[in-house]
């Protein structure tokens, strides 16, 4: 069970925070990237100082960072969200790669790092936040004062203005909560998860995170159900492996991907998503 939980991590943490988002009309294609850079700085802090948990911070943290940047050019500057969100996935890729490179060469991948320390037969304190968050996140979402705010932003934006809200204030927060829970996620990855880096090394959990928030219905519950399917599939994915069944490698790690795949095209369908979804806020200038 902690092993579910534990491979489901960072696309449940991704996919939490982007709940939140989405519900405010952000759609933040620059999971991946934000995941990319948390698990990079993650890992470079936790190799300098031998702390994992600093290496959380940090990560995190990088993660806000990034997510201060795309809010100005998404909400200051109204900018595509696609276009922004592509690249940071760009620029992730581009920088991460050119650092890890330069400071370890190409056998990189056999870096080893301190990870989490674990109790309870394998439960650790992320997974505990994890679970504690999806309960915190529903709650501030769907009954909490701003959590109302925050969903009119999603579907009224131009009526929440005329109510004296600012839509792009409660926008940048929800913006900066998926923010920093991509940067965790990432930072998981690398420091809880494989307690190593490598080049690219989320492969598409970004993208898939984005997905279980449209098959979780927008819930935050239900996005994170819907990553324990995606942490069952990796597992599937090594237990094969491990016992040897037959078949092509790229089928193996292609696993988690068709699996997501699947889910949202014959799960997520009649998924209603907020109407302004993507759609900036323009005002009128006088």
């Amino acid at each position: 069970m902690f092993d579910l939980l534990r491979f489901a991590a960072p696309v449940a943490l991704a996919s939490l925070g982007e709940t939140v988002g989405q519900k405010s009309g952000v759609l933040n294609i620059g999971i991946e990237g934000t995941m990319l850079f948390g698990a990079f700085v993650a890992m470079m802090t936790t190799r300098a100082t031998g702390n994992p948990w600093l290496g959380l911070l940090c990560g995190t943290l990088a993660g806000i960072i990034v997510g201060l940047i795309q809010s100005l050019f998404l909400l200051e500057l109204a900018a595509d969200q696609v276009v922004v969100g592509t690249a940071i996935n760009l620029a992730a890729m581009g920088i991460t790669g050119a650092l890890f490179r330069q400071t370890f060469g190409a056998s990189g991948q056999l870096l080893s790092i301190p990870t989490l320390p674990r109790f309870a037969g394998g439960l650790d304190a992320v997974i505990l936040f994890m679970v504690l968050s999806v309960l915190v996140l529903s709650w501030l979402v769907f009954r909490s004062k701003w959590g109302l705010a925050l969903r009119a932003c999603g579907e009224y934006p131009a009526a929440v203005e005329a109510s004296g809200f600012r839509v792009n204030s409660i926008r940048r927060t929800a913006m900066l909560i998926g923010a920093a829970y991509a940067g965790l996620a990432g930072a998981y990855l690398s420091v809880g998860v494989t307690a190593s880096f490598q080049e690219n090394m989320t492969s598409g959990r970004g993208f898939i995170a984005i997905a279980m928030v449209t098959f979780g219905r927008f819930k935050p519950v239900w996005a994170f159900v819907a990553s324990l399917v995606i942490g069952f599939a990796e597992i599937l994915q090594f237990q094969l492996q491990a016992r040897g069944i037959q078949a092509p490698p790229q089928v193996m790690l292609a696993l988690p991907y068709l699996l997501a795949l699947a889910v949202l095209v014959f799960v997520g369908q009649g998924a209603k998503s907020p109407q302004a979804l993507g759609v900036p806020l323009r005002k009128e200038r006088g």
